[in-house]
């Protein structure tokens, strides 16, 4: 069982977590995409990475704008595990705005 991270260890990974924050007892971030094909693809990608990690995110599609909630449901809380998650989910994010050409999307 993953042990739950202290107050200072929440911190410290949202130092590196710079478009993270604390809501509600997980770590969140809500990302804006240049269109829904591209919000999809983000949802895709962290599919694929949650899938192969066993630990996945709660999310919310609002057109091309996603919320991305992470949390060990079974620790009732933070964990390494949501820190590894949140670390991926930046690099699909990051992976496919560097595949448009057109640098429309919006930065959150």
């Amino acid at each position: 069982m993953p042990e739950l991270l202290s107050d200072e260890a929440k911190g410290k990974a949202l130092g590196r977590l710079r478009n993270w924050r604390l809501a509600e007892g997980a770590f969140e971030r809500t990302v804006e995409l240049a269109s829904f094909p591209q919000a999809i693809q983000v949802v895709t990608g962290v599919a694929d990475v949650a899938e192969t990690n066993n630990h996945h995110p709660d999310i919310d599609i609002r057109w091309r704008t996603l919320t991305f909630r992470c949390t060990t449901h079974s620790e009732s809380g933070i964990t390494a595990k949501d820190v590894t998650l949140a670390e991926a989910i930046d690099l699909v994010i990051d992976a496919v705005r560097a595949e448009r050409s057109g640098g429309d999307a919006v930065a959150t």
